[in-house]
Order: C-alpha cells, then sequence, then structure tokens
C-alpha cells in the first residue's frame, strides 16, 4: 500500500452470512479487517444501503434448489453492494483517489461492515453537497435507472417515457434522471405514493389500483419496468411502433418472460423488448456525481437502520413496500 493511513483497529463490526436462509441467519459480529490489493481502495464506512441483490447473495441456492442450498456455504460472508465512506489507505496501483478522499460506489458484498475494500474503477468521488448516508443510497439503483433509460432504451430529449413501479429504489431514481434528460415522464405507483412522484418530477402520475396503463391506448416511446409485474405482451402493447421495453425488476414470471421471449418479440417488428442486469463503473458515478451536485437528481430514503439491525433493513426491503430506498448507517465506537 502506500500513502497508508493506520486503520485504528485490526478488528470490525460487520454483518456476517455463514449459511443461506432468510435474515435470521445473519450475524452481527467482530471479524479482521480487510486489506486492500494493488488495484483496492480501504474505505472506512459511513453508510451503505440495501438492494435486492443483498437478498439473492443472503438465500442463495435456496431461492431455487432448497435441499442442496442448505448443504452450502455462502462465498461472500459479508453483505452490502453499496457503500459510501473516506479512503483509508490506497493498492500501489491506485492512482484515482488518496487517503482522506470521501467516494461512494459499490461491490458484490462487503458492505455492510465498518471498513470494506473496493476496486478503484467501482468508485467515485461523493458530491460535496450530499451527506454519506444519501450517497450510499445512489450506486447500483441510479445506474440500473441510467444504463437502462440510456443505453438501453436509447431515450432522447422529448421521448414519451413510463416507469413502472416509480416508488422504489430504481424507480424514484429513473423518474429523476429521465427528467433530466429531457423526457415526458408518467410515473406507475400506488396511490401512497402519488404525491412523492410528483415531488420528484414526474408529468403524470397513474395509480396503479384505479388504472391499467397498459389498457389505456396510450403508447410510450420507452418503458422502464422497475417493478414489472405484467405480462411482456402488455408492455409490448402499451409501446409506440418504434418503443423499447426495458425490464430491470419485477416478478419471477415477468423476468423469464424478459428473458426468454423478449429476444423472440424484438425480431418480430420495430418494438423492442430488453433485460439486462447494470455494472458499476466509475465513469457512469461520475456523471450521476454530476446529476446530484446539479440538485437534478435527490435520493429518495424511505427507512434509515444502524449497521446492527442490518437483518431488518433486509427483511423490510423484501416485504416489497419501500418508498425508495432503505439505508444502513455505519457509526465508528473510536
Amino acid at each position: 500500500m502506500k500513502n497508508e493511513i493506520p486503520v485504528e483497529e485490526p478488528f470490525m463490526k460487520a454483518i456476517v452470512c455463514t449459511q443461506y436462509g432468510s435474515p435470521d441467519v445473519l450475524q452481527f459480529k467482530e471479524v479482521p479487517t480487510p486489506a486492500p490489493t494493488d488495484d483496492e481502495v480501504l474505505i472506512k464506512l459511513y453508510a451503505a444501503s440495501v438492494n435486492p441483490l443483498d437478498s439473492f447473495i443472503m438465500r442463495g441456492p435456496l431461492f431455487f434448489l432448497p435441499v442442496i442450498g442448505a448443504l452450502l456455504k455462502p462465498k461472500h460472508q459479508i453483505l452490502g453492494s453499496d457503500i459510501a465512506g473516506r479512503v483509508v489507505a490506497v493498492g500501489r496501483q491506485v492512482k484515482q483517489f488518496q487517503p482522506g478522499d470521501a467516494v461512494f460506489g459499490g461491490k458484490g458484498s462487503g458492505g455492510f461492515a465498518e471498513y470494506a475494500c473496493v476496486i478503484e474503477d467501482k468508485l467515485a468521488g461523493k458530491p460535496a453537497n450530499v451527506s454519506f448516508e444519501n450517497a450510499a443510497a445512489v450506486p447500483i439503483a441510479a445506474i440500473t435507472a441510467l444504463q437502462g433509460l440510456r443505453d438501453k432504451g436509447r431515450i432522447q430529449r422529448g421521448h414519451k417515457v413510463l416507469v413502472d413501479g416509480a416508488s422504489g429504489g430504481v424507480g424514484t431514481f429513473a423518474v429523476q434522471i429521465a427528467k433530466s434528460l429531457g423526457a415526458e415522464v408518467t410515473a406507475v405507483c400506488s396511490t401512497r405514493n402519488v404525491d412523492r412522484a410528483r415531488s420528484i418530477g414526474a408529468d403524470h402520475v397513474i395509480d396503479y389500483t384505479r388504472d391499467d396503463f397498459t389498457q389505456s391506448g396510450r403508447r410510450y416511446d420507452l418503458i422502464l419496468g422497475a417493478n414489472a409485474h405484467h405480462s411482456i405482451f402488455d408492455y409490448r402493447r402499451a409501446l409506440s411502433p418504434d418503443g423499447i421495453f426495458v425490464m430491470v425488476g419485477g416478478g419471477w414470471v415477468q423476468i423469464l418472460q424478459a428473458m426468454l421471449l423478449g429476444p423472440v418479440l424484438s425480431r418480430i417488428g420495430s418494438k423492442k423488448m430488453r433485460f439486462f442486469i447494470a455494472k458499476l463503473n466509475t465513469k457512469d458515478l461520475a456523471f450521476l456525481k454530476d446529476l446530484l451536485e446539479a440538485g437534478k437528481v435527490v435520493p429518495v430514503i424511505d427507512r434509515r437502520y444502524p449497521l446492527s439491525d442490518a437483518a431488518e433493513a433486509i427483511r423490510y426491503r423484501e416485504e416489497g413496500h419501500a418508498q425508495g430506498k432503505v439505508v444502513i448507517t455505519v457509526e465508528h465506537s473510536f
């Protein structure tokens, strides 16, 4: 390591998963503080956020193969994929960051802890006007929204864009990012989230408990399924002739439809049906940093939990009623 600032403690508190299962299997315990490899930075964490990825890692094969899953042990034992904190030490090959820098970004696991090592190209400098908690709410959800709209959905200024599932983590970012890119945005959410959707910039809001947008006759240039629960054929019907449907989340039936039927339907006519998984990178984090600094995107945080209560935070997100992001706060005792 170069420019090293000594870590205060050789051990740290973390949320550890030693067996697959429900949030009940998670343990809040002391483990060795990690050391960065040549292309990593060691970060003293102040906040993290909860994502569906945490549930997948926690439950593992139990999602699909309960008997086999019960016999296996998790490869990644510390959950947490979105983080924000301050650099403590950097590896020999790291060029962008120095000890003391405030950063945000993500990784596959390891964020529900007092310290984490993250590859340099999965990080960006934290916006000065954004708290660590708000920064930790951004990475996976906002990059999923950005890449879904821009890269897969080919959003253009003036496009009519519909965000289905506009009240969740990805959805609240998608509404704001689409507006920042010049689209006319329709948000789909439940009754209790209508005012929130308007407050983050939606031009139109559809309460799905009262109206079904797939039956309205309106057509959209781009539909982002942040929490997709309609049939892929319903989404296709709601597209304009050259429209694109991008699915980033939803029920297992809808995900399988998008993966298996999407490529086939995309070859029939000019409408495109797409499913993808976002990839974190510094360039897109920097793009989001600019939007955050300009106030064009403001993270929506539903609840905050201390690190010791991360199991409850995951349980709450799994209930499916979170209005925005669920954040984990990390307080250091030294």
